[in-house]
């Protein structure tokens, strides 16, 4: 039985806590998930700026593999950028048979802080990902050996020799920030699934919306010869639930101000580089949320946003709720368990016939 409803876990801790013990927070979660029904859980990758401690996604879910059945796990993203296609394409096939077929390959340019360290500058990341893209698919899900010369690769009559656990292939994603779009175009012209940021990050200077990511992909798709489907797109975005609306916010708030802050606007060197013009800080977390950057309240709060966001898209088949540590872990637990039991039902259709078989009895009752 499924919710609809994954995670996305940068993962992203504050600093100044024991490292080790930040990284089996995330198994434990993924753990839990998976008692829940969430469908997927995608773990990031970072090298830099100390919150995303994650460098080795591959690692984490060969871990989490081996603590759930049903929850898909999925590299959210792999850096095409700087990594070999064929290392890729190695690990990706390797995490197909560790998961039995759970696993998911998601795709993109890289975070440019880490690029840098790497020496690589935002074109050439773009430029990387389009290069090394089609190489990937071919030895992922392709049966034809692989020649191919770059300036920084090169393959010769490759084949990865581990064959696929999935019969129809690895699902492959590509994930789409907003501040270009070159991932819906290529999400198209290979036929790939997507998914995308509902707000970018704080401080970008260019933003496309959600529509016109969807809307990009299909073009694409059809010029190539391909086929896009809305239910393989997921979209990312903070959640949080709590009983009432005002609980949550008190949740979250300190949290998310010091995300915002200590961490997006300390790595960009000023405040005010993330802040929403013509709003104190006080109101910035209402202001993303009006933005339609996160999702904060209670379960009815939750619901009517995310079917605000359906809307806006025009559809989409899986939210996935970006995980910030905004809160403690145990509220965020709390969060989880809300959105599966009260908040996924209302999309899934799970809770309609115990509510019939009762709507039914009452309305056969004798009147008094």
């Amino acid at each position: 039985m499924y919710s609809r409803i994954g995670v996305f876990l940068s993962p992203v801790h504050e600093t100044g806590q024991d490292p080790h013990l930040a990284l089996r927070r995330n198994l434990d979660l993924v753990e839990q998930l998976d008692e829940l029904n969430f469908d997927e859980a995608w773990f990031g990758e970072h090298h830099s700026l100390g919150w995303g401690l994650v460098g080795a996604p591959e690692t984490m879910i060969a871990a989490a593999s081996q603590r759930t059945q049903q929850i898909k796990l999925a590299h959210g993203v792999a850096p095409l950028s700087w990594h070999h296609p064929f290392h890729v394409a190695s690990r990706a096939v390797h995490l197909d048979q560790l998961t039995r077929g759970r696993y998911i390959l998601g795709v993109g340019p890289g975070v440019p802080t880490d690029a840098r360290m790497l020496g690589l500058e935002p074109a050439d990341q773009r430029t990387r990902l389009i290069e090394a893209l089609p190489s990937v698919i071919e030895l992922v899900n392709g049966e034809e050996r692989v020649t191919d010369k770059t300036d920084w690769y090169g393959l010769n009559d490759a084949r990865l020799q581990l064959p696929r656990y999935t019969p129809g292939g690895i699902e492959i994603a590509i994930a789409s920030g907003g501040t270009s779009l070159t991932a819906p175009e290529l999400a198209g012209r290979y036929g790939l699934s997507m998914v995308s940021f509902a707000l970018v990050q704080p401080g970008s200077a260019t933003s496309f919306g959600l529509a016109e990511q969807w809307r990009t992909a299909e073009e694409s798709a059809e010029r190539h010869g391909r086929t896009v489907r809305r239910e393989d797109w997921r979209v990312a975005l903070p959640v949080h639930v709590a009983e009432t609306r005002e609980e949550a916010f008190a949740d979250v708030r300190d949290g998310f101000d010091r995300w915002l802050y200590n961490y997006f606007g300390a790595a960009r060197g000023s405040a005010e580089s993330v802040s929403t013009p013509g709003r104190p800080r006080s109101q910035e977390l209402d202001a993303r949320i009006e933005a339609g950057g996160a999702l904060v309240g209670s379960v009815e709060d939750v619901v009517e946003g995310i079917r605000t966001l359906q809307e806006r898209t025009g559809g989409f088949g899986n939210l996935l709720v970006y995980v910030p540590d905004w809160c403690s872990w145990e509220k965020t637990n709390r969060s989880m368990e809300l959105l599966a039991r009260y908040v996924a039902p209302q999309f899934t259709g799970t809770a309609v016939r115990p509510q019939e078989s009762f709507d039914r009895h009452v309305a056969k009752l004798p009147k008094r």
